[in-house]
């Protein structure tokens, strides 16, 4: 009984909320754009272009051109890492080269792929360093100059690796 009591009481506080929803439009106010909310002005765009950049005002420390050598130093030793490892795994590879996907000898050729891929990734990480560097002297308006030619030394180092990898990956079936 008093569930009852609470269902029509519910009832009737909605019927006599809803009613003051259904009043006349005199006492609300209108939803029409007012004069204070329509955009007024104007302006010319921009035109696009570079961005003026704030001109180097210093080299980079003793210490970040040590790194940069060190970064670099590592990368050349890194491929010539690779470079050692090449023979072996063309000689795996071409022998896979006739073998069937999951053979014994295509399975090798993967592995013997993956150790180089996993040298060359070490060579990466010198270069995510080497970014890391680049970005930081950009925004603190360093020279870029040594920086940019430590990149250029390694990503040329990279991409060898990669064509010798591209050119490996090639010759076994998939």
């Amino acid at each position: 009984m008093a569930v009852s009591m609470i269902r029509k009481a519910v009832i009737v506080i909605s019927l006599v909320s809803l009613s003051a929803c259904t009043g006349s439009g005199d006492r609300y106010p209108s939803l029409k754009i007012r004069d204070v909310e329509r955009v007024q002005g104007s302006f010319d765009p921009v035109e696009p272009g570079e961005t003026a950049l704030p001109t180097p005002v210093a080299a980079p420390s003793g210490e970040t051109l040590r790194r940069l050598a060190d970064l670099t130093a590592s990368a050349s030793a890194i491929h010539a890492e690779f470079e050692r490892a090449v023979p072996g795994t063309s000689r795996i590879v071409s022998s896979a080269s006739k073998s069937s996907v999951a053979s014994d000898g295509w399975a090798t050729a993967q592995v013997a792929l993956s150790d180089l891929e996993s040298i060359r990734s070490r060579a990466a990480v010198a270069l995510a360093d080497i970014e890391s560097i680049y970005v930081n002297a950009r925004l603190e308006a360093q020279q870029l100059d040594p920086i940019t030619a430590a990149r250029g030394q390694v990503l040329a180092l990279i991409a060898d690796e990669d064509a010798v990898l591209a050119r490996l990956r090639g010759q076994i079936a998939r």
